[in-house]
C-alpha cells in the first residue's frame, strides 16, 4: 500500500514538472501566440465581412427606393380612387388644368408681360369644381348605359361624346371662365359665337381618338384621370382660347 502512494505521488509529481517545462519552452510559447493570433484574425475577418456586407447593403436599399416610391404613390392614389372617388379626380383635374395653364402662358405670353396668377387660379376652380366631377359622372354613366367594349360600342360613345358631352362643356368652360372675369350675359354669348365652332372643329381632329383609347382599354374608375391626362395638351389650347379678348357684341 506505502509502495502504490509512493508511486503515485511520483507520477503526480513527474506531471507537474512536465507543465512546467512545458509552460517555459520557448517552441510551445510561439505555437500558443501564433493559435491566439490565427484565431483573433479570424474573428477579425468575420467581422469585417459582416461590417461590409452591412455598408454594402445600405446602397442597394437605398437604389431601390425610387422605385419603391413610384410604387407607393400609385398604390396611394389607386386607394383614394377607390375611397374618395368624386374628390379624388377633381383634386386630379385642378391639377391638370393648373399645370396646363401654366405651360400654356409660358409659351404664350411675353416676357415682359407678368405671370397671371388669377388665370390659373381660375383654370384650377374649374378643373375642381365643374370639369373633375362631369367628368366622374360622365364616365360612371356611360359604363352603365352601354357597358360593353366591342368596337360599335365603343364608337357610339366617342359620338355621343362629341356631339353632347363635349359641345356642352366647352359652352359651360366659356361661359364660366368670362363670368369670372366680369363679362355679362351679351358678352358671353358674343364670346361663343366667336370661339364655340372653331374649337370643337378642333376638337374633333384631337378627341376621337383619345375617346376611342379611354373607352376600349381604361377601366371606369380610372377613365377620367386618363382623359385629364389627354385634355393636358387640349387645356393649353383651351386657356389660350379664352384669354381673348372679348367678343364685339353685334
Amino acid at each position: 500500500m506505502r509502495g502504490v502512494f509512493l508511486k503515485n505521488g511520483l507520477v503526480h509529481r513527474f506531471s507537474q514538472i512536465c507543465k512546467s517545462a512545458d509552460a517555459k519552452n520557448p517552441f510551445l510559447i510561439a505555437r500558443d501566440r501564433d493559435a491566439r493570433g490565427s484565431h483573433h484574425y479570424h474573428n477579425f475577418l468575420n467581422k469585417s465581412k459582416e461590417s461590409a456586407s452591412g455598408a454594402f447593403s445600405i446602397p442597394f436599399s437605398s437604389s431601390s427606393s425610387p422605385s419603391r416610391s413610384r410604387v407607393g404613390f400609385v398604390a396611394w392614389y389607386l386607394g383614394l380612387v377607390q375611397s374618395r372617388p368624386l374628390l379624388t379626380k377633381s383634386v386630379t383635374s385642378s391639377l391638370i388644368y393648373a399645370a396646363a395653364d401654366c405651360t400654356s402662358q409660358t409659351i404664350s405670353r411675353q416676357s415682359s408681360e407678368p405671370y397671371d396668377f388669377m388665370r390659373t387660379l381660375r383654370m384650377a376652380g374649374y378643373g375642381i369644381l365643374i370639369l373633375g366631377p362631369s367628368l366622374h359622372f360622365w364616365f360612371n354613366f356611360m359604363s352603365k348605359v352601354l357597358p360593353q367594349r366591342d368596337l360599335i360600342t365603343t364608337l357610339k360613345k366617342i359620338c355621343l361624346g362629341q356631339t353632347t358631352f363635349g359641345p356642352f362643356m366647352t359652352a359651360i368652360f366659356f361661359s364660366a371662365n368670362a363670368a369670372v372675369q366680369g363679362e355679362n350675359g351679351s358678352d358671353i354669348i358674343a364670346r361663343l359665337k366667336r370661339d364655340l365652332i372653331p374649337t370643337l372643329i378642333n376638337g374633333v381632329m384631337y378627341w376621337p381618338l383619345c375617346d376611342f383609347v379611354t373607352f376600349k382599354f381604361i377601366p371606369v374608375h380610372l377613365q377620367p384621370l386618363v382623359s385629364n391626362s389627354f385634355s393636358y395638351l387640349w387645356t393649353i389650347y383651351m386657356t389660350y382660347m379664352a384669354s381673348l379678348e372679348r367678343a364685339d357684341i353685334q
